[in-house]
C-alpha cells in the first residue's frame, strides 16, 4: 500500500529511576555480587518512594522461614495520607525465586557474609531494590581506599595543569 508507513525499530532504553544509593555501603564494604528484588510496598509507601524520601544507609536483608526479608530501611510517611500512614522502619518482603533466597542463604550463614542494600529504583513503574552480598572492610583497607582516591584526585589536578 502506497500511503502506510514502515514502523522503524527503536532502541529500547530500560526504565530505570535511581531513587536512593547507599553510598556508604561501598566504602565499609567490599561487593561481591549483586542481586535484584523486588519489593512489596503500601500505597503511601509507593508514593513515598517515588517522591525521594528514603534513606538505605543501615538498611540490610536477612532471610528469614524461607522469604527474604528488607530491615533497617526507612521510607518516610507520606504527608497527605495522614491516619492511613505506615511504620517508617516496617521490615518489607523482598521478591525472589526461592532457589535464590536459598542459595543467599546459605551463603550468609557460612561464610559470615552479609546481604547489602545498595539502591532503591523505579524499573518499568515497579520498584527494586539491588542487594549486595558483601563482606565488611578492616580499617586498614578504608584507609588504603582513601590514599587511593587521593592519589587519583591529586593525578588529575596535576594533567589538567600540564594542558
Amino acid at each position: 500500500m502506497p500511503g502506510r508507513k514502515k514502523k522503524t525499530a527503536t532502541k529500547e532504553q530500560p526504565n530505570n529511576r535511581v531513587i536512593a544509593s547507599n553510598r556508604q555501603a561501598f566504602f565499609n564494604y567490599e561487593i561481591l555480587d549483586r542481586y535484584e528484588a523486588g519489593l512489596v510496598l503500601t500505597g503511601t509507601e509507593i508514593k513515598s518512594v517515588r517522591a525521594g524520601k528514603v534513606d538505605l544507609r543501615d538498611a540490610y536483608a536477612r532471610s528469614m522461614e524461607g522469604e527474604l526479608w528488607l530491615l533497617n530501611c526507612h521510607i518516610a510517611q507520606y504527608d497527605p495520607a495522614s491516619i492511613f500512614n505506615h511504620d517508617p522502619r516496617r521490615p518489607r518482603k523482598l521478591l525472589m525465586h526461592r532457589d535464590e533466597i536459598t542459595r543467599l542463604a546459605a551463603e550468609v550463614a557460612q561464610k559470615g557474609l552479609t546481604l547489602v542494600a545498595l539502591r532503591i529504583y523505579i524499573r518499568n513503574h515497579v520498584a527494586k531494590v539491588e542487594l549486595g552480598l558483601a563482606r565488611g572492610k578492616r580499617q586498614y583497607d578504608k584507609r588504603r581506599a582513601i590514599r587511593d582516591r587521593e592519589m587519583d584526585m591529586s593525578a588529575r589536578q596535576a594533567m589538567r595543569a600540564v594542558r
